[in-house]
């Protein structure tokens, strides 16, 4: 049976691994932050502990058998209601994926934490940790430079062709998703709807002044980028 000592060490030692990936997402103002994930660690931990040693006068019975690893099992499960609260959907944009997953996350480090694996449970929270907070820069530097962006280009009737686009910009073929006359007007130009990806956030505040400088181009607008997961402009 575990001592009153050590179930108190489990607790606190789950509480504390929790509250550190709670203030990772508290930081950024999730509303899972620092008490949201605490109470999921430490209950996994309790639940764990009532898993695998709660059951102790039971099993000692004769022709008693019993699986008590399957209240535990239930956390693996049950703990995606909990995270499918924290996912928001507007639109196109989700938000709160990351957040969820820190929620699964941290309960696996409960359980962890239950049962005693406490170096299993520590390396878990430093790896998770590195993922949440080091990876995001690299995250966003992979993103400002896969961009896709939208351009509405007014030009002469025939003023510009999809080589003279990909000329003056310096773009591959394949990142010209689309080409495609919009509209004539009375003043015989056309309007052009002009679809790149892969372009980076710098390249992309720097297209309209590049078109500008082609003969023919009249004018040059950045009709839409793509968001990012907090549905921000990138």
């Amino acid at each position: 049976m575990l001592s009153n000592s050590e179930m108190l060490l489990r607790l606190l030692a789950a509480a504390t691994l929790g509250s550190l990936v709670g203030f990772e997402r508290e930081r950024l103002l999730w509303a899972a932050g620092i008490r949201t994930h605490m109470l999921v660690c430490v209950g996994s931990c309790l639940i764990m502990i009532v898993s695998a040693f709660g059951f102790a006068d039971v099993l000692s019975k004769e022709h008693v058998v019993l699986d008590p690893s399957r209240i535990a099992a239930q956390v693996v499960s049950g703990i995606g209601f909990l995270g499918a609260g924290s996912i928001l959907a507007r639109g196109e944009i989700v938000k709160g994926l990351t957040t969820a997953a820190s929620i699964w996350a941290v309960a696996a480090i409960g359980l962890a934490v239950g049962g005693g694996l406490y170096l299993a449970a520590g390396a878990s929270t430093i790896i998770i940790l590195l993922i949440l907070a080091g990876m995001k820069p690299l995250e966003e530097a992979y993103r400002s430079r896969n961009q896709t962006c939208q351009l509405k280009i007014e030009v002469d009737h025939g003023g510009l062709t999809p080589e003279d686009l990909r000329e003056a910009l310096g773009l591959r073929p394949s990142q010209v998703k689309r080409f495609l006359v919009e509209n004539r007007n009375a003043e015989g130009g056309d309007e052009l709807l002009v679809l790149l990806s892969k372009v980076s956030s710098h390249d992309i505040a720097s297209f309209p002044d590049q078109l500008k400088e082609l003969d023919g181009v009249r004018d040059v607008t950045v009709v839409k980028r793509r968001k990012d997961q907090n549905g921000n402009a990138v």
